[in-house]
């Protein structure tokens, strides 16, 4: 990629082949990531909770087997470090639904059972500090009551969270009896419709789970940057007309080399892992 320098003072720009290029500033308006962090969780031991119907096959279970795990939603909040300026604690809960085939006895076959399991974290980044409320046509205004508190003095406004999480993976599960009394968390009505019912809480045995899951969590802000605009994003191309044939589309596909010879172990780069696991 050829270099670009800018004159601030001129309204245009050489690039590395000594051409003169002119350009616009313009002002748009981005989020900014002041600050984000990755994590590799591995959250043990996480309890399932079921309905009455699945529950009932859980409490006379032999073994259990996870077959898929996927997150519905999450809830965040986002409050400021005391005595620390600029820096948010951010409080992630994660609600996981845990798809299992719970084996009641030998020889029969398995029955296919859905619960939810929950997880949650804090992490503490940096999100600058504003004192502005910002107001946008397309929102309705919110009025926080803690701006009239004028003992406090200036109220700072949060800046954006943005969690983003993949697929979790089972490590292990196991059926377990129950020693002390579990506590069904808080289940926002959303995730209490994908059941359909009321989760119950086990009596006398319980599924536990153990799941790996990578997040990223980012703090952003909407800020005004000026930028050199080149000119309009104009399509360069026409859009293909659709065809029926089969055989054309089918045609139109490289052939899947890598499928039929996979890499060797030397060729993957296993060594530089970008987060830390917290399983040992």
């Amino acid at each position: 990629m050829s270099e670009v320098s800018i004159d601030n003072d001129a309204q245009t720009t050489q690039n590395g082949d000594g051409q003169e290029v002119q350009f616009e500033p313009v002002c748009i308006e981005v989020p900014r990531i002041y600050d984000s962090c990755g994590a590799k969780d591995c959250l043990r031991d996480l309890t399932v909770f079921f309905t009455a119907e699945d529950q009932d096959l859980v409490e006379t279970a032999a073994s259990v087997r996870v077959t898929k795990a996927s997150v519905l939603t999450a809830n965040i909040s986002v409050d400021s470090v005391a005595f620390n300026r600029g820096y948010y604690a951010v409080d992630v809960v994660f609600y996981i639904a845990v798809g299992a085939e719970v084996y009641t006895g030998r020889g029969t076959l398995p029955a296919t059972v859905t619960g939810l399991a929950t997880a949650s974290k804090r992490v503490v980044l940096y999100g600058s500090d504003a004192n502005a409320k910002i107001f946008s046509g397309d929102k309705t205004p919110e009025i926080d009551a803690s701006d009239f508190d004028s003992c406090n003095g200036a109220v700072s406004t949060a800046p954006k969270v943005t969690v983003q999480v993949s697929a979790p993976m089972a490590l292990a599960s196991s059926v377990e009896p129950v020693t002390a009394p579990d506590i069904l968390p808080f289940v926002p009505e959303a995730v209490a419709n994908y059941f359909g019912e009321e989760l119950v809480v086990p009596t006398a045995q319980h599924i536990l789970v153990t799941l790996g899951i990578f997040s990223i969590v980012q703090l952003s802000r909407n800020v005004q940057l000026m930028i050199p605009s080149y000119d309009f994003c104009v399509p360069r191309k026409e859009c293909a007309a659709k065809t029926d044939d089969p055989c054309e589309v089918f045609s139109k596909i490289e052939f899947p080399t890598e499928s039929f010879f996979p890499p060797s172990t030397a060729d993957t780069d296993s060594g530089s892992a970008p987060f830390g696991c917290g399983c040992e």
